[in-house]
């Protein structure tokens, strides 16, 4: 029976619901406004948590990003699906991931917490999911010219060990909170950072989603990749799952609040809204994945996935460091330069390996 669910098209509507209601339901526990699930700003706050940036409001081992990648691991061990790999143009994927998380800490959110803004009435989100979708859109135009990282390889299974590995050892750091003489581990006691759920639990439930997101695919990127490229919904109407089931849940919470101005953890300069997440919505879907799947992925023994996810992290702390961030005032100093900077970088990348352009060159 249960088999048999996971084959249907009822999985990836459940896998939607499941990841919209308990985001809105993580919010209300603890977790920061319209912050239920960000994979983007979970990393940030890891980043922050391992002394890799100093910004004191947003440092915390975000529990959530642990059982992702241990759920994708059980999910993975069970169906037989953990296929240690990897080799697949390992250094151009932690330079999608960090170009990756700059577009998303520019515009303050993965493409989950988009749906997830929307899902609490920030309009600012609009800006952001057009930019996201232009950002797939031409990541799409690199596929279909024959844009792509190579084969990977069939690997050790020490390999494909090495983050559910890591997931622990931060589990750990999380749970015993050491204090060492450089001063780590960080924890915020004001702003986002300090704001989180109780851990077991946000740590289950971000379980339950890895198992889900394994099983189902699910992913925000590849949805709207697929529509474009064969014209299939498949993953697509898992997101659209997620995005009802938060907004119903919102509401029911009371924590629906349409509107521009005064949203949490945003900010409402549109052009860099959209800027940011046409630069991540570029470097994901050149990498493969959103950052959730890209975790899930890393759960079932990708090595290449794994690297994306560490590019992301180092970004986040270069970002903070370097004052590319945005805030609720807008922007930082440096954000908007590095946004275009990033779209340049993607832009080499993809013509760069696009069998298409390839070809052209060599003839």
């Amino acid at each position: 029976m249960w088999e048999k669910f996971l084959k249907s098209r009822k999985q990836i509507i459940f896998t939607g619901v499941f990841i919209g209601v308990f985001a809105a339901l993580l919010q209300r526990w603890g977790n920061p406004p319209n912050m239920g699930i960000c994979v983007a700003c979970m990393l940030r706050d890891i980043s922050g948590a391992l002394g890799l940036h100093r910004v004191g409001v947003v440092q915390y081992l975000r529990p959530e990003i642990i059982g992702f990648v241990l759920g994708s691991l059980i999910s993975a061990l069970a169906y037989k699906e953990f296929k240690p790999r990897g080799g697949s143009a390992p250094i151009i994927r932690f330079i999608l991931g960090f170009w990756a998380m700059v577009g998303a800490l520019v515009f303050l959110g993965c493409p989950w917490r988009t749906l997830l803004r929307l899902a609490g009435g920030d309009a600012n989100a609009f800006f952001g999911l057009a930019g996201l979708v232009v950002g797939i859109w031409i990541g799409v135009f690199f596929l279909k010219a024959g844009y792509n990282l190579g084969r990977y390889q069939r690997s050790s299974s020490f390999i494909g060990w090495i983050m559910p590995v890591i997931m622990v050892g931060i589990l750990l750091l999380l749970i015993f909170k050491p204090h060492l003489p450089s001063g780590v581990v960080f924890f915020s006691i004001q702003g986002p950072g300090s704001q989180h759920a109780p851990i077991f639990l946000a740590l289950l439930i971000a379980m339950v989603i890895g198992f889900l997101a394994q099983r189902t695919r699910f992913c925000t990127v590849a949805a709207v990749r697929d529509i474009i490229i064969i014209k299939d919904t498949y993953l697509f109407t898992g997101v659209m799952s997620l995005l009802l089931a938060a907004l119903i849940s919102n509401l029911i919470l009371g924590q629906f609040n349409f509107g521009f101005q005064d949203q949490p953890i945003a900010h409402n300069n549109q052009l860099w809204n959209f800027g940011g997440m046409v630069l991540a919505g570029l470097a994901f879907t050149l990498a493969g994945g959103c950052p959730g799947r890209q975790l899930f992925l890393s759960g079932e023994g990708d090595a290449d996935a794994t690297i994306f996810v560490i590019g992301m992290i180092i970004g986040a702390g270069f970002a903070h460091n370097f004052d590319l961030t945005s805030s609720p005032n807008g922007p930082g100093r440096w954000g908007p330069a590095a946004v275009i900077i990033g779209l340049i970088i993607c832009m080499i990348i993809g013509f760069s390996m696009s069998d298409q352009f390839r070809k052209k060159r060599e003839a």
